[in-house]
């Protein structure tokens, strides 16, 4: 983002107006006004395109360009559910250093489109190298989460461990089997081998049906 701004009076407007400092000897002058700045427009810079819808549309073509390039994209765009938290850390770093982040998306994203949409850069791939409908990432988790509490009667235990499981979620994006023996997954829940008992060794398969949930297409 770059701020264009303009000095209400210049140092030169005055008649008897005199440079007030000078560099190496006089050759490069500094002009220096003591009047406050104003700002007249906000101008946001997207790289090397000028407007959003080419920032967006440049970053459709480098997918494309890299989808057979980089696995940790294929699994993305063909099996989600199969993302690993190093797949995406790898992502992240690949897109970052190529000027495209989750948050420059989501603001070109409204800017184009006038709609404000928190996705996530899963969503953001998706979206542009197969035309998935883009959702706020926290409403794809409830979304998700609505459908697996409906799909079979659960028991009260099963149910607030599925609902934690849906917090996470919206927190970090991947919840696998590290996950499950960390923080209060592992105090509370007694980690993974403890909690995959509470739901009949079945738990790894309720996490993979998740995730299919969570990507599913709703366009």
């Amino acid at each position: 983002m770059r701020f264009v701004t303009t000095n209400k009076k210049n140092v030169n407007d005055r008649p008897n107006g005199n440079i007030l400092d000078r560099k190496d000897g006089g050759i490069q002058p500094i002009l220096i006004s003591h009047h406050a700045d104003e700002v007249r427009r906000i101008e946001r810079g997207y790289g090397s395109a000028e407007r959003p819808q080419d920032y967006l549309e440049s970053f459709r073509e480098f997918l494309l360009e890299n989808l057979n390039q980089v696995p940790a994209l294929l699994v993305v765009t063909q099996r989600p559910r199969d993302l690993t938290r190093s797949q995406l850390k790898e992502i992240r770093l690949l897109l970052d250093a190529n000027g495209y982040t989750e948050k420059a998306l989501q603001v070109a994203w409204q800017e184009t489109t006038n709609e404000e949409i928190a996705a996530s850069i899963i969503g953001f791939i998706r979206q542009a190298a197969l035309g998935d409908a883009l959702l706020p990432y926290s409403e794809r988790v409830e979304r998700a989460m609505r459908k697996i509490l409906a799909s079979q009667a659960w028991t009260p235990p099963q149910r607030r461990w599925l609902e934690r499981i849906g917090k996470q979620l919206k927190v970090e994006v991947i919840v696998d089997r590290e996950s499950f023996d960390q923080g209060a997954f592992r105090t509370d829940g007694g980690g993974f081998e403890r909690l995959n008992k509470t739901f009949g060794g079945q738990l790894d398969e309720i996490v993979t049906q998740i995730c299919e949930q969570l990507w599913q297409d709703v366009s």
